[in-house]
């Protein structure tokens, strides 16, 4: 029976893994206020582009402008203090000064210049007692300003904005949440991995003579959308979470691509690819030559003495339409590709040459994906 055979020759096969990821802003921001009252502004459109320090909200200033305006008194109330105890304080002064010589050419009393001494010490207790209130008051006007400014609600970072959850008119708490901006360029994509996949990963990057983030480079990631478009833009690893989830054995990892124009959106799914190794010396085979039979895999090899034999074999990863062979197969073997329906074992075969398999980079597929 003629047969088409593809002849098994070792190559360096690249392997990757394809995980299901999640997209998240780079930076999500809960805008709460920091003051209480009637919310009487929106300040930013829906779903725009805002920056940081950009006012979102306004909140009923009057009674915070009011609290300012008291504490401003209180203020000058106590500059004022502070200038009458400093004139009393150079009353005592003069006081001690004309007194001094006078008590010791025993003119006056010894006594009149001890309550001079006194009186200029109380005074300069009460200088410094006045300028701890201007303190304490300048301290209450720095806060009534603070508590002024919190009126404007402002944005924490640059992203975009999402929908209000609060109203004009509602009245509003430092508890309430208003709206949330994220930073969408770049963009995160969270996914996990299973154990031996990242230590596969961990491994090849050592072998580079580095670790898993300070050589993310080393490790490029690609994005397919939910469209099956693949991202033309590549990722890097962020970071590796602490620990691997003992009821899942899968760690998750955060991933970051650049996203100008904010084209990708929080909330998006898509799947993330990774070359986890480079499997040397491998051994492929097409996937149309492989049968399965209770369980086992098999093909059909073109022995050199013009027969038909069954091999089972143990599959790896399917790398584009090729199997990637772990045990079964050697090199140099001769897999049956045609007719597989009609051959048993023993069969006479005609063997005539097929097209090599060899491995293609953007169709690896992760087993089990």
């Amino acid at each position: 029976m003629p047969v088409t055979v593809v002849e098994i020759q070792p190559t360096n096969v690249p392997v990757t893994g394809e995980w299901v990821g999640t997209l998240d802003g780079y930076v999500n921001a809960q805008i709460q206020p920091q003051a209480s009252g009637y919310l009487i502004k929106q300040d930013y459109r829906e779903g725009a582009q805002v920056s940081k320090g950009q006012v979102l909200f306004e909140i009923d200033p009057r009674p915070f402008q009011a609290a300012l305006d008291q504490a401003e008194g209180q203020l000058n109330q106590a500059k004022g203090q502070v200038e009458q105890a400093q004139a009393q304080l150079g009353l005592a002064e003069i006081n001690v000064n004309r007194d001094t010589p006078l008590a010791e050419a025993h003119a006056i009393a010894r006594s009149t210049l001890d309550n001079d001494i006194q009186q200029k010490a109380q005074t300069q207790a009460a200088v410094e007692s006045a300028k701890a209130s201007v303190a304490t008051a300048e301290a209450a006007v720095a806060n009534a300003r603070l508590n002024l400014g919190f009126t404007q609600v402002r944005s924490l970072i640059t992203g975009v904005a999402g929908q209000a959850t609060t109203q004009v008119g509602n009245l509003v708490n430092t508890q309430s949440v208003l709206t949330s901006v994220s930073q969408l360029d770049p963009i995160k994509a969270y996914f996990s991995i299973s154990d031996s996949e990242y230590l596969s990963l961990t491994q090849r990057v050592r072998h580079g003579g580095g670790d898993l983030l300070k050589n993310a480079a080393s490790v490029p990631l690609t994005l397919t959308l939910s469209n099956g478009e693949i991202y033309p833009r590549r990722g890097h690893i962020a970071f590796v979470d602490r620990q691997i989830n003992s009821q899942t054995g899968a760690i998750r990892i955060a991933a970051v691509f650049p996203n100008p124009g904010n084209v990708l959106r929080p909330g998006e799914f898509g799947r993330v690819k990774a070359e986890t190794e480079v499997r040397r010396n491998g051994l492929l085979i097409p996937q149309v030559a492989v049968q399965e039979l209770q369980g086992m895999q098999q093909v059909y090899l073109a022995g050199a003495d013009g027969k038909a034999h069954i091999a089972t074999v143990t599959l790896g990863p399917q790398i584009g339409t090729n199997w990637l062979v772990e045990h079964g197969v050697s090199a140099g073997d001769k897999v049956i590709t045609d007719n597989l329906q009609k051959l048993r074992e023993g069969a006479p075969v005609a063997p005539h040459p097929g097209p090599p398999v060899a491995p293609t980079a953007q169709n690896v597929i992760s087993a089990g994906k």
